[in-house]
């Protein structure tokens, strides 16, 4: 089972990855006015996106990680408001 798990993630990983990389070719393409390489760049990226939805959907949520003890807080004490003169002219 966590052979799965480390796979899918190498996997997303590895998803997100081409995900950048055709990003900025899409980008590029745009630029340039190429449409068509810019168009096949979108079905890729299109097809990657289902992918990474079914990978992330597959893995199980990230837990957060527990404090080790509790957080001290500092209360500071507000300072009145100092009043401003009014500009001579």
């Amino acid at each position: 089972m966590m052979l799965e798990i480390e796979a899918k993630r190498a996997r997303l990983t590895a998803v997100e990855r081409q995900l950048a990389e055709l990003g900025v070719l899409h980008e590029l393409a745009m630029s340039a006015f190429k449409f068509d390489e810019a168009r096949q760049v979108q079905e890729r990226i299109t097809v990657l996106e289902r992918e990474r939805a079914g990978l992330v959907e597959g893995l199980p949520a990230a837990v957060p990680p527990v404090p080790a003890g509790p957080v001290p807080v500092i209360v500071r004490r507000r300072r009145p408001a100092q009043r401003l003169r009014p500009l001579r002219r």
